[in-house]
């Protein structure tokens, strides 16, 4: 069957859009046409999240219920005014060029790839062993779902309140919540990186009744898996406002902390589940939620001072210690000793007023 095609203009662009009336979503007959109309209407705060960040490409040429693979190359029959990003590969052994999605033209040129979710590095293309951001993707292991990430995501907040930092929720998308802790400093991923498991480390040791540390499937059943891996220059993750591919249009949605409290609170997943329609009437509401992540510097502190924040905010008695020798190897140390029985109660912090202590009960 031919394709039909559509030739439009953005912005002094010339694209070609095919098959606008193929529905990418079976459950809800939404269609590439609306795929990309909602890339156009988001795009005022979608791509400065975007711009200079190497970009994978996730594309369902048949819609969420097909097949799909990922692209880290830039496909070779790209306009020529799409930019790209050249970045070694060790696992390939060579250069890739990856897509940077710069302006709309290229954000609508991907929708036609139906390229439905938008994975980025967290650093930039120029700089690609310079995280700007320090990231926890909380993915819980059924029959866990986000209720519980709530509660570790609010954990996530009050330390880093008592550490002098702000820190941002936006959901997966999917199942899980993700906390995004903004730098724009010099950083290096051997800083953030065991960091990162430094912080699911102490909480799984204060709580292991809810949270892992360890990927393996087994450990994660009804707990939530702090995943600290994703801090690193190969890795890329969900971009804040994308599409994913799931039986209704559902994006990774920035957050306020007094949603993440509602939701623990009342214990209903559902909260905090937006589709395409109910994230642009968000985003008309109240703009970017998320820009702070672009714009706040902060700098980590030391290993040291995250030990008592931890210490505090879960009301332990001891401050656990951490022998941190590197990326993959931080874990408690020998002679740290167990939590009392205080340490079984977190306790809230008074700075995070939008998410006070009474609301979080573990689940």
């Amino acid at each position: 069957m031919a394709q039909k095609s559509t030739e439009v203009d953005i912005e002094g662009r010339r694209l070609t859009l095919t098959n606008l009336e193929k529905v990418m979503y079976p459950k809800t007959g939404f269609t590439k046409g609306q795929v990309i109309e909602y890339f156009v209407r988001i795009a005022p705060v979608l791509l400065p999240h975007l711009h200079d960040r190497p970009l994978t490409l996730k594309r369902y040429p048949e819609g969420v219920d097909g097949f799909f693979f990922y692209e880290k190359n830039c496909p070779a029959h790209r306009p020529e005014w799409v930019q790209t990003a050249r970045i070694w590969s060790g696992g390939n052994n060579r250069w890739m060029h990856y897509c940077m999605a710069q302006d709309l033209p290229t954000l609508v040129w991907a929708g036609n790839l139906a390229d439905i979710e938008l994975h980025t590095s967290l650093s930039l293309g120029k700089e690609i062993l310079k995280p700007t951001v320090l990231a926890f993707d909380l993915d819980p292991g059924a029959p866990a779902n986000i209720v519980q990430c709530c509660q570790v995501g609010l954990w996530v907040h009050d330390v880093f309140a008592e550490l002098g930092l702000q820190c941002f929720p936006k959901t997966s998308g999917s199942k899980g919540l993700q906390v995004y802790v903004p730098l724009n400093t010099p950083a290096t991923y051997d800083l953030t990186k065991p960091f990162a498991k430094a912080v699911a480390r102490l909480f799984e040791h204060y709580q292991p009744a809810l949270v892992v540390s360890d990927m393996k499937k087994a450990l994660r059943v009804n707990k939530i898996f702090v995943d600290w891996s994703q801090n690193d220059d190969y890795k890329t993750t969900i971009c804040v406002y994308s599409l994913r591919a799931k039986e209704r249009p559902t994006v990774s949605t920035p957050l306020k902390w007094e949603e993440v409290a509602a939701c623990l609170k009342k214990r209903d997943p559902e909260l905090l589940v937006f589709d395409a329609h109910q994230v642009l009437a968000r985003v008309e509401k109240h703009g970017d939620l998320f820009e702070p992540v672009l714009k706040r510097k902060q700098k980590l502190p030391s290993i040291d001072d995250l030990e008592r924040a931890v210490a505090k905010v879960m009301g332990a008695a001891e401050t656990v210690k951490l022998a941190v020798r590197g990326p993959r190897t931080v874990d408690i140390a020998a002679s740290a000793e167990k939590p009392t029985r205080a340490a079984a109660k977190p306790r809230g912090k008074a700075a995070a007023k939008s998410a006070p202590a009474r609301r979080r009960r573990q689940g």
